[in-house]
Formats: structure tokens, C-alpha cells, sequence
């Protein structure tokens, strides 16, 4: 069983207080008929990234000597928390924030230099992320897009899928086998990360497809027929790629379960807001606990997932081990929005299914963090297996 960690500092209450309301002045500008009507249009949110890039905010985590912020991932977690509980949808862009980790972290210090200052004043968008396929879903180490050394480039072939924002992106971040899954002793080798540049691809081998979801997330497909690319696109070492993501998905895990801490903030409250007006047979519906308590309950939840996100933070932040706490993290924090939309929408009857209230569009937004980026069952399955001791779960 895992054994705490000593010696870390925990933020609790609204930390950093200039960062959230500078935020909640850029969300003031995108209000709800602003997402409606995205919604309609299918469009990308254009002029809310531009906003978030211009405050610096996307730039969070990239160091000062890069351009960027330098912040620690705490204060990256209460710039999309405050995102979501504005009532605004930080998945078009997050991944701007985290994404790069993986150049900053095992890049060359000249591939460091050449996309990390773009990257941080928006010149450059690093928002795509081919991982998953569609035959190996979650089982990453048997992922079938291959990139074959010839010379002084590589020659990819394969196909990914949910792979979002990727007609909204210069660059992206690929996962692709280099070692034949035959070739090796352990499945997790093999796997190397490149940065590829969209933007010289398409049309000679890169073929991008939008992927209409019930989130206006701006899913594609992406495939790849003998597309090159320069040797230095690659990532650190050949064949340890796998290494490499996993490095940076706690950090996903961290800051995308901040964004469900958000919507559940706005679910309860919005809640609390709607219960207190609204009243039938002479009262205020909030003086029914049958209403009341899911909404109490969800409240307490989201307080409880919260305070483990923090701490799976200062870890991070320290150096150390992080990956318990931010995929129990992650399950907390999903089921606690999950449990805050369903209050939310119940309470307000019929008119939650009123466009115009934003419940709906919220509800089916906060639904995803159970599936994404990683789904509740393998959080559970990592927890059973890693944390505990109990047997591989098949």
C-alpha cells in the first residue's frame, strides 16, 4: 500500500485570489449565449483563447526563461477551475497548458528554444495529442501507428482517433511504435513522442477529419500514409516515449479534474441560486430536503475531491510521487461534478433542459470526466491493483 508523503505544503480556501478574479474578468466577456451559440455553429472559440493567450494565462506553466509564467500547477489548477466555474469551457485550449510539459521536460534544449516561447505568447498553438486508436482504445503499449527510421527522417503510417483540437493546432504531439511490439521484451518499449508540425503535413500524408461528438470539443481523426518528418522531431530517446506521456498525464489527470471541480462549483451554486428563488405551494422549493440534500452532498463531495487534487499538486510541485492522488483525484473529482450536474438538473425541472439556463450544456459537458482522460473503472483498477495489492483486474 502506498505510504504518505511528509514534509508538503497544502493550500486550502480561494488561493491565489488575483489569479481568480483576473480570470473571472476575462470569462465576464463569454457568457452563456456566447457557448450557445458556438454550439450552434459547431465554431471553435476563437476570441476566448485569443483572450485567455493574451492575459498569459495559457502560458501558465512554461517557464519565465521560455517566455511563459513559470507558476506551479496549483495556480494552473485555479486558472481552469475558475474557467469552469464561470460558466466557460476550458477543453478547447487546456491542453496548451500541459501538452508542452513533455518538450519542456525531455526536449533538446534547442527544440526548448524553438517552439517553448511561441508556445507560450500564442504565436504557436500545441493542442493536439495522438495517442488513443481505434482498435487499442486505453491499452496504449499496443498502439499500431508506426514510425520507421529512413535516414534523416522518419515515415509514419497509422491512425488515431479523439483526437482533439487538431485542425485548431500548428503542432502536435505523437505517440507512434518504432520498435516492432515483437521486437521486444517489455510491451511498454518501443514507443517514441515526436513533435510534428500539422501545418507542413497536411496534404503530403496528414489527413485530419472532424469527429462530431455530443461535446463541442472539436474531435478528430488523424492519419497518417507515409507522412515524413524531420529526425528531430523526435522526443528525447527512440523507444521511450511511453515513459515520457506517462510523466505527463498526472498532470492531465491534475488539471482537467480542477476543471470538473469548477463545473461543480457552478452546478451547486447555480443550484442553490435557482432552489432559493423558485417557489411552489408558497415556498421556496430549497426548503425541501429531498432538494436540498443532493445539492448539500455534492457540495461536500467536491470539497473532499478538492483537497486531494491539492495535494497530488504540491506533490507535483515538489518532485515527487503524484500518480495515487491524482487518479483518486480524478475519480473524486468526476463523481462529485457528476453528482453537483445531476442536483443542478433535477432541481430545475423542465427548465433545466431550457437552453437558455446552460444546465443542459454544463450537464452534458461535466458528463465526460468520467470517461476522459481517463475512465472511472481504471481509476479503480489502478487503485485496487497499485495502491492496495490486490491482483491485475482483467
Amino acid at each position: 500500500m502506498s505510504q504518505p508523503v511528509q514534509n508538503i505544503s497544502i493550500s486550502t480556501g480561494e488561493d491565489y485570489p488575483e489569479i481568480r478574479e483576473g480570470v473571472k474578468r476575462v470569462c465576464a466577456d463569454f457568457p452563456g449565449s456566447y457557448w450557445r451559440g458556438l454550439e450552434e455553429t459547431l465554431a471553435y472559440p476563437t476570441e476566448f483563447v485569443q483572450a485567455l493567450t493574451a492575459s498569459g494565462y495559457l502560458g501558465a506553466l512554461i517557464p519565465e526563461e521560455y517566455g511563459g509564467s513559470g507558476m506551479p500547477l496549483r495556480a494552473a489548477m485555479v486558472i481552469l477551475e475558475t474557467i469552469h466555474a464561470s460558466g466557460c469551457n476550458a477543453g478547447a485550449c487546456h491542453a496548451q497548458m500541459y501538452t508542452m510539459g513533455t518538450v519542456l521536460r525531455h526536449g533538446s534544449e534547442a527544440q526548448k528554444k524553438k517552439y517553448l516561447p511561441d508556445i507560450a505568447s500564442g504565436k504557436l498553438r500545441l493542442q493536439a495529442f495522438g495517442v488513443t486508436e481505434p482498435t487499442t482504445g486505453t491499452d496504449t503499449t499496443k498502439l499500431k501507428t508506426r514510425a520507421e527510421r529512413q535516414g534523416d527522417h522518419y515515415v509514419i503510417n497509422g491512425q488515431k482517433v479523439w483526437t482533439s483540437r487538431a485542425l485548431h493546432s500548428d503542432l502536435m504531439l505523437l505517440l507512434a511504435r518504432t520498435t516492432p511490439l515483437d521486437q521486444i521484451k517489455k510491451k511498454s518499449d518501443g514507443l517514441s513522442v515526436f513533435l510534428l508540425d500539422i501545418r507542413d503535413g497536411l496534404g503530403k500524408g496528414l489527413d485530419i477529419r472532424p469527429l462530431k461528438a455530443m461535446v463541442n470539443h472539436h474531435a478528430t481523426e488523424v492519419f497518417f500514409d507515409n507522412l515524413k518528418i524531420p529526425a528531430d522531431c523526435l522526443i528525447g530517446d527512440e523507444g521511450k516515449g511511453f515513459k515520457y506521456i506517462l510523466d505527463g498525464m498526472n498532470a492531465e489527470r491534475i488539471l482537467v479534474s480542477a476543471e470538473a471541480i469548477g463545473d461543480a462549483r457552478w452546478f451547486t451554486q447555480t443550484a442553490v441560486n435557482y432552489v432559493n428563488e423558485r417557489r411552489v405551494f408558497d415556498r421556496p422549493i430549497g426548503q425541501n430536503q429531498a432538494v436540498q440534500f443532493p445539492i448539500a452532498r455534492a457540495h461536500a463531495e467536491t470539497d473532499a475531491a478538492d483537497l486531494v487534487l491539492r495535494r497530488a499538486a504540491a506533490l507535483f510541485d515538489a518532485g515527487l510521487p503524484c500518480g495515487d492522488d491524482a487518479n483518486m483525484g480524478k475519480l473524486l473529482a468526476s463523481e462529485a461534478t457528476w453528482h453537483a450536474a445531476e442536483a443542478c438538473l433535477q432541481c430545475h425541472g423542465g427548465f433545466g433542459y431550457a437552453k437558455e439556463y446552460d444546465v443542459e450544456r454544463k450537464w452534458r459537458e461535466t458528463r465526460l470526466f468520467q470517461i476522459a482522460p481517463i475512465s472511472t473503472n481504471l481509476v479503480l483498477s489502478y487503485i485496487g491493483e497499485h495502491m492496495l495489492g490486490m491482483p491485475r483486474s482483467f
